[in-house]
């Protein structure tokens, strides 16, 4: 009985991603969270929940002009790790100083924890070779293909792959390989995609760049 007691005791309580990320977004300087700040708050959720922090202003909709390139960046960068086994986040301090405003972190937190909390009843530990070398170099090449269609200059359409990284993030988070698995099959949509946006524009100039933003919003008008 003392044994259970103890057992019961040392057993550590789940923090679920929303409320971690909750944590991590939360900062006392005016200026937000830095990059290096929310790489040191993850703590053993290590790559996945640095992704998710770094996809999110892409991938939701929060409005965040400026940061797809830099945080693309950033996310090409820890793909790199990954392929290279990494087990701890790396940034160049220069990487590490840019900082989230603080409005920008309170639309994170309340559009992310929103989702997350709607759909964490669906995610579990399973499929665990997400947790090996060779699942975690499959998934970092998928990433680092993501952050490069993230930072071309085609308005509207960063979505897709910055949704793909978001996915993978919560997956690696939450060891949910079956999560993984799915946000690969959308990977491959959004090559598909970005393939044929640009044969457009080679085909048919820059201004072909206007009528993709035409019809994507046409679509978001459709489905408001």
């Amino acid at each position: 009985m003392k044994r259970n007691m103890q057992t019961d005791q040392t057993t550590p309580t789940h923090t679920s991603l929303a409320e971690t990320l909750e944590n991590a977004l939360a900062s006392e300087h005016q200026s937000g969270p830095s990059i290096g700040e929310l790489t040191d708050a993850v703590g053993e959720k290590g790559f996945g929940l640095v992704l998710v922090l770094l996809s999110l202003p892409s991938a939701l909709p929060v409005p965040a002009p400026g940061y797809s390139t830099p945080f693309g960046i950033v996310i090409a960068l820890l793909a790199l790790q990954m392929l290279m086994g990494r087990q701890t986040v790396w940034l160049p301090a220069r990487l590490q100083r840019i900082r989230i405003k603080p409005s920008l972190a309170n639309k994170m937190i309340g559009a992310a924890t929103k989702f997350l909390r709607a759909i964490e009843h669906l995610i579990r530990p399973r499929q665990q070779w997400i947790r090996t070398r060779l699942g975690q170099s499959g998934l970092a090449i998928v990433i680092l293909i993501m952050a490069c269609l993230m930072m071309l200059p085609i308005p509207l359409t960063n979505t897709l792959p910055a949704m793909v990284i978001f996915l993978i993030g919560v997956g690696l988070s939450e060891e949910d390989g079956l999560l993984a698995i799915g946000a690969f099959a959308v990977g491959c949509l959004a090559v598909v995609l970005y393939g044929y946006i640009i044969y457009l524009v080679l085909s048919q100039g820059p201004e072909a760049v206007d009528g993709i933003k035409d019809w994507i919003k046409a679509r978001l008008d459709i489905g408001a």
